[in-house]
């Protein structure tokens, strides 16, 4: 099963969609409940997380079982002996709510989570930002589409501009360290707008109301369910995902974080703005 022709695939995101309708459903209904706040060392985590999480992996594991898939989340990872995923072709990529404190905090500015790796790459996508009733869903090869609940689905695409002074990056309220305040300072993109989760700002990428992100690890670092299907997403609408070296994000390692500097971008200037940002990093880190 680790090489699936285009109608697997086809079968395989419908099944995605509907768990993810159903996941922003859940969201909806428990974002003004208890949400019995918990902190970890990755920040908090509440009765929401879990119970999409739970709702994910049932729906999942009953439409398409254990045999031929592992299944990597953030809520359940550390638990799981990681020899499970990596001796898998196929693992399914989970994050049942990105931007948890935009979810506890009512910006609603979050988002769910579901990619289906390959080997170490993303095949399949689905993003959906329940508060602003959009999913978004693709797979690889196939591009990028986005359809509102009960709504016939309708391709989208990444802005074509590529003038540094009309661009828009889009980054977190929270996660800036003074080395990202800096980088961000003289990055040579200056128009800013904040959303919360990553889902959230590639979502905006997309929408064209935004043309760049920038992350850059600092005592943490982006997690495979922050990136693997937002990633897919935004690559098949026509944008770019890499590292400041140019390389893209290899995913289901033994750490599943992802280390050092991010650009997701329209495409139009990606490798000049990379090697800018490594440019930028070596003076900051040279002082």
């Amino acid at each position: 099963m680790n090489h699936l022709h285009a109608t697997e695939l086809q079968e395989l995101v419908a099944i995605a969609r509907r768990i993810g309708w159903g996941s922003a459903d859940i969201l909806l209904k428990v974002q003004h409940a208890d949400l019995a706040i918990q902190d970890s060392a990755d920040g908090p985590v509440t009765a929401a997380d879990t119970a999409v999480d739970a709702y994910i992996l049932n729906n999942l594991q009953a439409s398409l079982g254990k045999q031929d898939f592992a299944y990597l989340t953030e809520e359940t990872y550390k638990t799981q002996p990681s020899h499970e995923r990596l001796a898998k072709p196929l693992v399914w990529v989970i994050d049942p709510l990105d931007g948890t404190k935009d979810f506890i905090n009512g910006t609603g500015e979050y988002a769910v989570h579901i990619a289906l790796l390959a080997g170490n790459r993303p095949i399949l996508a689905v993003v959906v930002c329940p508060a602003a009733e959009r999913l978004y869903f693709a797979t690889l090869g196939g591009g990028t589409f986005v359809e509102h609940q009960h709504e016939a689905p309708k391709p989208i695409y990444v802005s074509q501009r590529n003038r540094l002074g009309e661009m828009t990056i889009v980054a977190s309220r929270s996660h800036r360290n003074d080395r990202f305040v800096q980088l961000l300072q003289q990055f040579p993109v200056q128009q800013q707008r904040s959303v919360g989760s990553v889902g959230g700002k590639i979502a905006a990428i997309l929408e064209q109301q935004a043309d760049l992100y920038l992350s850059l690890s600092g005592t943490s670092a982006p997690k495979d369910w922050d990136l693997a299907a937002p990633e897919l997403i935004l690559t098949e609408a026509g944008g770019q995902l890499t590292h400041f070296d140019g390389t893209p994000p290899r995913y289901n390692q033994e750490d599943v974080s992802q280390w050092g500097g991010l650009l997701a971008s329209n495409g139009q200037c990606h490798d000049v703005l990379c090697a800018e940002a490594t440019r930028i990093l070596g003076a900051i880190d040279g002082e």
